[in-house]
């Protein structure tokens, strides 16, 4: 790995506004560029929204869609790699995909992989976990609840992740417009998101992590008040390979914002170095019923 400097970007994807999301996500790359950044991660299905009832009208195949053709243009005018969430749909069937684009065109794409609690109503889950040379580094991408699954970075991990990019849509606590209910939203968010620190010490990995902020819409499936509505708390956060938080964003405003910090490739060598590095010394043939089926009751 080399040094590369990085953007984590929290923002809102309001429902049925895809082109404004689109003009907004285009802002953030002029501003990443201006700050010199070279990778940038945007949220899980910023495009088209979390769990839209309309999300099978709007998903759009990969790389040929308009929205990715889009991100693929502005990957090449501001000599970024963008790391993008929207619907896509292949055959008739949807996924949760986060597409990866560079200065050259478009790279690769990554399919979430289990889906939370009201999200097989609207995609089908992947089947494959990819890992991508950039130049600088090897990134992998691991959405929302698929980190709840050590096994997903462990293996990214040993197929050469230097990176590990955490794009999300987490409804995870609900807030009502006051200063106080919304700082608590984003304290308790922030708290969530610092467990992934995990993925990144026992794997030696950098990641980057950010989720959508605020308030997508409602829909009519739930009640105003309901867990399930799109609303979002937002967070952004960039660890190290040994866990430690390099950067992250305020914990008091549910808003859009970006943060921008450079990973050094020294951090990644020194903790891949150490004896107790758990690549090195895990003993996987004791692991085989990981991968036995199994019903718990």
């Amino acid at each position: 790995m080399q040094s590369i400097r990085v953007a984590a970007v929290s923002m809102n994807s309001e429902l049925g506004k895809a082109e404004q999301t689109l003009e907004n996500i285009s802002a953030f790359c002029e501003k990443a560029a201006g700050e010199n950044a070279e990778l940038v991660l945007f949220p899980e299905l910023v495009v088209h929204g979390h769990c839209t009832p309309n999300t099978w009208e709007v998903a759009e195949p990969v790389p040929e869609g308009p929205s990715v053709k889009r991100v693929i243009r502005l990957a090449k005018r501001h000599r970024l790699f963008l790391s993008v969430g929207l619907s896509e749909k292949e055959n008739d069937i949807v996924y949760n995909t986060q597409v990866l684009a560079g200065p050259e065109g478009y790279i690769g794409k990554q399919r979430k992989l289990h889906l939370s609690r009201d999200e097989g109503i609207f995609y089908k889950g992947g089947h494959e976990l990819k890992v991508f040379d950039i130049g600088k580094c090897k990134v992998a991408t691991i959405i929302c609840y698929d980190n709840s699954f050590p096994e997903v970075a462990r293996v990214l991990a040993l197929r050469g992740a230097d990176v590990l990019l955490m794009p999300h849509a987490a409804r995870m606590k609900g807030w009502v417009e006051t200063p106080e209910s919304e700082s608590a939203a984003r304290r308790h968010v922030f708290e969530h998101f610092r467990l992934y620190a995990m993925r990144a010490l026992e794997n030696a990995c950098f990641c980057v992590l950010a989720d959508q902020a605020g308030r997508a819409g409602y829909v009519d499936t739930y009640a105003s008040d309901h867990p399930l509505q799109p609303h979002h708390p937002g967070a952004a956060i960039i660890f190290d390979p040994g866990g430690d938080i390099l950067k992250a964003a305020q914990t008091e405003r549910i808003c859009d914002e970006m943060i921008v910090h450079d990973l050094d490739a020294k951090l990644l060598a020194k903790a891949r170095s150490d004896p107790n590095y758990a690549l090195r010394t895990r003993r996987p043939e004791l692991f085989d019923e990981l991968v036995r089926n199994q019903v718990l009751s």
